[in-house]
């Protein structure tokens, strides 16, 4: 069957949003030589990309599907990459730098159960849905966190901001207003995670529009 129109065009547009936040992050690490994306909320991020592949690999057959979650799963393998590259000098202010690929290896575990077990306990669709929300909120406060133990604006941008906000937006009006046969309508439950994704995504980005308080750093500095 057909996707209807508003539906299948907030999923596009999602996606479309979700792919900027990805490139914009890629080339943020790289120019700013850090990591643009908070790495709690980028490894549940690879492991949910990672599940959703190989779970529509080998039950659903849709095969465009399959490659959205592959290539999605392989920006996020890209901005891991920075993470390992430039993530340690981070870490190290902190905690003892030796601890930094142990830390990385449990976080990325961590992540891989948390995802199976959503997916365990809810089923495939929901448990995706309900992980990938919950994902999304943790990674809005942690963007905020992150700006504020920075005390800059490295490896952050309104693009990414205002991107992931709108590319949040649009499943929380599609699974929470319009409905879907997942959830046999309307879900309560997603519309708050995602209003409340919303809220810290707004603070986020309005904190983002005073560059006097968070200046990019010296091109020396970094």
């Amino acid at each position: 069957m057909a996707e209807a129109p508003f539906p299948l065009f907030l999923m596009i547009f999602s996606g479309v949003c979700w792919t900027l936040v990805y490139l914009d992050g890629i080339r943020l690490g790289l120019r700013d030589h850090t990591y643009a994306i908070p790495f709690w909320a980028l490894a549940l991020n690879l492991a949910w990309e990672l599940l959703n592949a190989v779970i529509e690999f080998l039950e659903s057959g849709l095969v465009t599907q399959v490659w959205i979650s592959s290539i999605w799963l392989l920006f996020d393998l890209g901005i891991l990459y920075t993470f390992l590259r430039f993530g340690r000098r981070e870490f190290a202010e902190r905690l003892p730098s030796s601890w930094f690929v142990p830390w990385t290896l449990l976080a990325l575990a961590v992540a891989l159960v948390l995802q199976a077990a959503f997916i365990a306990e809810f089923g495939f669709l929901a448990g995706r849905a309900y992980a990938a929300f919950l994902q999304n909120l943790l990674m809005s406060v942690l963007f905020i966190g992150m700006l504020v133990r920075r005390g800059h604006r490295a490896g952050q941008s309104m693009t990414i901001a205002v991107a992931k906000w709108l590319g949040t937006l649009a499943p929380t009006i599609l699974f929470g207003v319009v409905g879907t046969s997942t959830f046999n309508g309307p879900s309560a439950f997603i519309l708050v995670i995602g209003l409340l994704c919303a809220l810290f995504d707004l603070i986020y980005i309005w904190m983002l529009a005073q560059p006097q308080r968070w200046p990019r750093p010296a091109a020396n500095a970094r």
